[in-house]
């Protein structure tokens, strides 16, 4: 598969190492933003994508800067899917304990492509049965 990359003054993606599942995503500041503990911000990244319809990109925090900064995403994980041809910004959260400075260049993030399928949905009255059933959360013990 090819992902077509459109720079809007941006670097674009790129895998870190060839067992990388992720490619990296930079941020395109003119200028640092300084994310204080608990606060948030949306960092552009200055590039686009078109992805093949059937696929989606993921956007993962980095574990580097989550462990080492407590820096993640506001989103968890953001999906741009595709038909979404706009600039790919990435909501930055620091849960960590000093301010954050980003600047222009700094990798941010990572892009996953991922294949998904669309269902058709059927409203029912009853559900198979499993051996589970509906146990939820610890049902199986810490």
């Amino acid at each position: 598969m090819i992902l077509k990359v459109k720079s809007l003054g941006g670097k674009v993606p790129v895998y870190a190492t060839e067992g990388s599942a992720g490619m990296d995503i930079s941020a395109s500041l003119s200028e640092p933003v300084t994310i204080m503990p608990g606060k948030r911000a949306l960092i552009p990244s200055g590039i686009a994508i078109e992805l093949p319809e059937g696929y989606e990109a993921q956007i993962r925090a980095r574990s580097g800067l989550a462990v080492k900064k407590g820096i993640g995403l506001v989103n968890g994980v953001g999906t741009i899917d595709s038909d979404y041809r706009g600039e790919i910004k990435v909501p930055v959260i620091n849960w960590g304990d000093e301010p954050f400075t980003v600047c222009d260049g700094d990798r941010i993030a990572q892009m996953v492509i991922a294949k998904y399928e669309r269902v058709e949905t059927e409203v029912v009255m009853e559900l198979s049965g499993t051996e589970r059933g509906e146990g939820g959360f610890g049902h199986t013990g810490v």
